[in-house]
């Protein structure tokens, strides 16, 4: 692919994941992105054959790019300090109101499961799962976290999130309902809420 076909397609991601992110996956049809892409049908059709193979895409793209913590650790950060900044990059993303993607991906789920090889979502919760096991099992080792069971504390974590997720689509949720279950989340993990002190 040329560097002209290249932009093209990332162009053409780029506006759909605008599109998904404001509407859903299951109302999408490839004439919204034509609509949003301003080209033709045609020209869609040379990257694309359906909004699933679209969407895979976008999914695809999200997790190479997604680095929560981008720079933001560093080599003396402390287990404590990487699981409290895990926490709060995953609140952002729960509060997001534009730009998430994160009801589109459940109706993908729901709609269109995808087969093992293209399952992204699934891939990025087992590589959150072992990054938080392991950030886990550091900070039991060094003192720092209480926890006699790191691959359990991990899963409830994780599986707490989702639960977030989805009252944020459901029934709504408040940043104060968030910190309250990442206080518990810390202090069943030794951590001491210092927004008190």
């Amino acid at each position: 692919m040329g560097d002209k076909s290249v932009r093209k397609k990332q162009y053409i991601i780029d506006k759909a994941r605008e599109v998904f992110a404001q509407r859903g996956y299951k109302d999408v049809t490839m004439k919204d992105i034509v609509d949003a892409c301003q080209i033709s049908r045609g020209g869609l059709y040379l990257y694309f054959d359906s909004t699933r193979s679209l969407f895979l895409e976008i999914l695809r793209k999200e997790q190479e790019s997604e680095d929560i913590f981008n720079g933001k650790v560093t080599e003396d950060s402390t287990a404590a300090e990487i699981l409290v900044l895990f926490l709060l990059e995953q609140k952002k993303e729960i509060l997001r109101k534009r730009n998430s993607l994160i009801k589109a991906t459940f109706e993908f789920y729901f709609q269109d499961r995808p087969d093992k090889k293209e399952d992204s979502y699934k891939k990025d919760f087992d590589s959150a799962l072992k990054i938080l096991q392991r950030v886990i099992e550091v900070g039991a080792s060094e003192g720092e976290l209480v926890c006699d069971s790191p691959a359990e504390a991990a899963t409830n974590i994780m599986l707490v999130l989702e639960g977030l997720k989805i009252m944020s689509l459901t029934i709504g949720i408040s940043a104060e309902m968030i910190d309250k279950q990442f206080i518990y989340i810390l202090g069943s993990l030794g951590v001491e809420d210092k927004s008190e002190n």
